[in-house]
Order: C-alpha cells, then sequence, then structure tokens
C-alpha cells in the first residue's frame, strides 16, 4: 500500500503544481506514458485511466490558457499527421483487423501527442524540462536495472526491470537501445542544464546515470545495445576537442571492462559473428526475407500486426570440433507469426510503402534539421551556446535511435516519438527567434514644422 501510495502521492504533486504551469501537465503525461505507474502499482493506479486524464488535461490547458500567438507548424508535424492518417486507413482493411485494433490504440496517441508536442515548446526553459523529464523518467528503469546488473541479475530475458510484461521501456531490447540514445542528452544536461544548480552533485549524478545506461545492455545481453554502445562513441567522438585523449580514454575503458564482463553477455555477444549459428537472429533475417515477399505482393502493406501469418523456414548451423577440423551441422527449423524484430521491415510490412517512406522521411528530415542548426549555432557565445550541443545530442539520440530500429521493432515507440518532437520543438524556436530578432520596428519620424515669426 506504501508503494501505490508514493506514485499518487508524486502525480498528486505534479497535478496540483501544475494548476499554476499548465505546462507540467505536459510533463505529467510524458511521465506516465514512459514509466507506466499503472503497471507498477497494485490497486490505486491500475484502475484508473490516468494517462487518459493526463492528456486531456495537458491538450486542454494548451488550448485554454497557453500563448498560442506565435505557435507554428512545421512540415515535420503535417509529415507526422500523414503518417497517422495513413495508418488509420490500413487499420481499417488490415489483414487481422481485431489484433489491429489493438495496436491502433496505442499508436495514434504516440503520434498526435508527437505532433502536437512542438506547439507547447515556445521556450527554452520548457525544452530543457521536457528532455529533464524524459531523461529521468528513463532513469528510473535504467537505474533499477544498472543495480541489479552490478548485484549479479542480469541476463537476456532475465533482467527485472519492476515488471513481468515485457512491454514498452521495460523490454531489454528497447531499454537498451533507449538508454545509450538519452547519453547524449545526459551530457548536455550536465553543461548547459538550468533547472538545477551547476555544481558537482549534478554533474555527479549526470555521469552516475551514464554508467548505468552503460550497464543496461551488460544486464539485458543484448547485441542491439552493444551496437549502440560502439555508435555512441563514434557520435561523441565528433564533438571531442581532443580526439586522441578521448580515443585513448575508451580504449583503456573497454580493455578495463572486459574481464569483469558476465560469461552470459560475452557468450551471446560471440554469436554477431555468425547468425546461422544463433535461432534468434537467423530467425530475425528468416522473417526480413518473408516480409520483403509480402510486400512485393502487397506493396500498400497488411496492416497493424500482419506478421501474424508469416510461416518461415531456417538453417540453425552448429559447429562441432576445433577450428582446423570443425564439423557443419545444419538444422532445418520451421516457425511461424514470428515479430519483425526491426522497424524498418515493421514499416513495409504494415504500412506499405507510402508508411516507410513517410516514417524514413520524418527521421531523415529530423536529422537533416539538427545539423544545419548544428553547424548554424556551433560558433555561438553567450546565450546561444547551448542551442549547437543540444541539436546534436538530438541527432545524436536519433541516429542511434535508427540503428537499434534495425533490430527491434519500435517504428512507434512513444519516447523516441517525444525525442522528436523536441527536434520540432527547438527548430520551430528557433525560427522565431531569429525572426524576433530581424524584425526592427521603423522609427516614428517627426515632421518638420516652419518656425513661426517672432512676436513684436
Amino acid at each position: 500500500m506504501i508503494h501505490d501510495l508514493a506514485f499518487v502521492g508524486f502525480l498528486a504533486a505534479i497535478m496540483g503544481l501544475a494548476l499554476r504551469r499548465p505546462f507540467l501537465f505536459i510533463l505529467a503525461y510524458v511521465y506516465i506514458d514512459i514509466v507506466s505507474p499503472q503497471r507498477l502499482t497494485y490497486t490505486l493506479l491500475n484502475s484508473v485511466p490516468i494517462s487518459l486524464i493526463a492528456v486531456a488535461l495537458a491538450v486542454g490547458s494548451w488550448a485554454l490558457v497557453d500563448d498560442k500567438s506565435d505557435a507554428r507548424v512545421a512540415p515535420r508535424q503535417l509529415m507526422i499527421l500523414l503518417l497517422l492518417g495513413w495508418c488509420a486507413s490500413t487499420t481499417f482493411r488490415a489483414d487481422f483487423p481485431a489484433d489491429a485494433l489493438d495496436k491502433w490504440d496505442w499508436v495514434w496517441k504516440a503520434l498526435a501527442f508527437a505532433a502536437f508536442l512542438p506547439l507547447t515548446l515556445r521556450t527554452r526553459l520548457r525544452i530543457e524540462a521536457l528532455l529533464t523529464f524524459m531523461v529521468l523518467s528513463a532513469a528510473s528503469i535504467v537505474i533499477v536495472g544498472g543495480i541489479k546488473t552490478l548485484a549479479g541479475g542480469g541476463g537476456y530475458g532475465e533482467l527485472d526491470l519492476m515488471v513481468s510484461n515485457n512491454s514498452g521501456l521495460y523490454e531489454g531490447s528497447t531499454i537498451s537501445t533507449v538508454a545509450i540514445a538519452i547519453i547524449p542528452t545526459i551530457l548536455w544536461l550536465s553543461k548547459h542544464g538550468t533547472i538545477f544548480p551547476n555544481d558537482w552533485k549534478r554533474k555527479l549524478f549526470c555521469y552516475a546515470l551514464i554508467f548505468a545506461c552503460l550497464l543496461i545492455p551488460i544486464g539485458t545481453s543484448t547485441r542491439t545495445g552493444l551496437l549502440c554502445i560502439g555508435l555512441c562513441a563514434l557520435l561523441l567522438l565528433r564533438d571531442s576537442k581532443r580526439k586522441f585523449l578521448y580515443l585513448a580514454i575508451i580504449g583503456a575503458m573497454a580493455l578495463t571492462a572486459i574481464p569483469f564482463l558476465p560469461k552470459s553477455f560475452t557468450d551471446r555477444m560471440s554469436t554477431i559473428q555468425s547468425y546461422q549459428q544463433d535461432e534468434s537472429a537467423a530467425t530475425r533475417v528468416a522473417v526480413w526475407a518473408w516480409t520483403w515477399d509480402y510486400v512485393k505482393q502487397h506493396p500498400m502493406g497488411g496492416g497493424f500486426e500482419m506478421y501474424r501469418q508469416n510461416h518461415i523456414r531456417y538453417d540453425i548451423v552448429k559447429v562441432d570440433g576445433t577450428k582446423d577440423n570443425a564439423k557443419l551441422d545444419s538444422t532445418l527449423t520451421t516457425d511461424r507469426a514470428r515479430a519483425y524484430h526491426s522497424a524498418y521491415f515493421e514499416m513495409l510490412g504494415e504500412q506499405g510503402w507510402p508508411g516507410f517512406l513517410l516514417w524514413l522521411g520524418i527521421g531523415l528530415a529530423g536529422l537533416f534539421r539538427m545539423e544545419v542548426i548544428r553547424r548554424r549555432y556551433r560558433k555561438a557565445e553567450g546565450d546561444e551556446a547551448w542551442i549547437a550541443p543540444l541539436a546534436g545530442a538530438l541527432q545524436s539520440a536519433h541516429i542511434l535511435y535508427m540503428l537499434g530500429a534495425c533490430f527491434i521493432a519500435i517504428a512507434f515507440q512513444p519516447f523516441m516519438l517525444m525525442m522528436v518532437g523536441a527536434q520540432i520543438g527547438l527548430d520551430t524556436y528557433l525560427k522565431r527567434k531569429r525572426a524576433e530578432a530581424s524584425f526592427r520596428p521603423m522609427k516614428r519620424v517627426r515632421p518638420m514644422t516652419t518656425p513661426q515669426p517672432a512676436l513684436a
């Protein structure tokens, strides 16, 4: 009961503060959508539609009291709405109508909120507050996973992340991708954040949280997380002023960490070399091939959950003996209704080429716009010194997401759609600031008057 009361008290405190600062309703919904406290409680929250209540208060407060005089709608918001409309059309003609409606029930909310979110990000403080809540919400899962990993409780599919249902961020590969993707944002908050005092306590917490993020792929034993760690190291090298020192430190840390890695992690990582020797990897390749053949015949997609009709065949290769005298044993395996294990094939199979191109276009446009901002403000100083690093952090997060999405069906992951909303919000905020700076009102010139002759 005390466990439930803690969550209720926290949400009540946020809602109470939001009565004076309505933007906090937005942040409350962000927290609820990421952490899903209703899944962590026993009685008090799981019978109340807190997500619906929070989003209704968020949109309603914005519509009633927020200043909308300088609101801007970016092209990517329109693309998100187009993708939402296309997903609606494929849902009505889905191959599995009942199952498609179950997925549609949360996908449309994630897309609609991503399109709405930039309208509320009118100031730097709001952008930073959003990112802080997103990071801290994910941290509530990451820190628990990191502690349990250090305690030896990890393993593929075995790391306990507080809930038994491994959906959302509580799924191993998804939380591994998100944990690594937020590292650049955590570094930005440690250097440029203004919500918390800029002292050693803030920096210590940020560095400790980064360490916990790095532990998550180890605790979950996910190959996706390992690939994301490598890519994250390369992306951080881009902004490093002392690149050779950075590489030396990264190399030393990697060599130091190898002896302490659990055997379950190293054994699973060794299967990256040959997908045919690992059933999970072989299944993914077979599902991708089946989905590609399906799209050739159904270029408009089959709607949500269409993978349930797949029937795949693949070979599992086992190697016996030594390296010089190895014997290969191949076993034919069949399976049905296997998930995509890739956001790209998820979009292709479910939404066809139109949905896939829209989804990919939203991501690539975001990477391009963040690069434009990063280059435009990279020499900025003073009050604008925070802009280029934030654009780089959001860009890096999306690149890491797109890598992780190669191996996980997270095309509509709400956390990453919120990151897209933050990108758009930063972009529109800077456009508004540039427009204000370029506007110079003309000074009124007094008309010249003819001097009157002096009276005698």
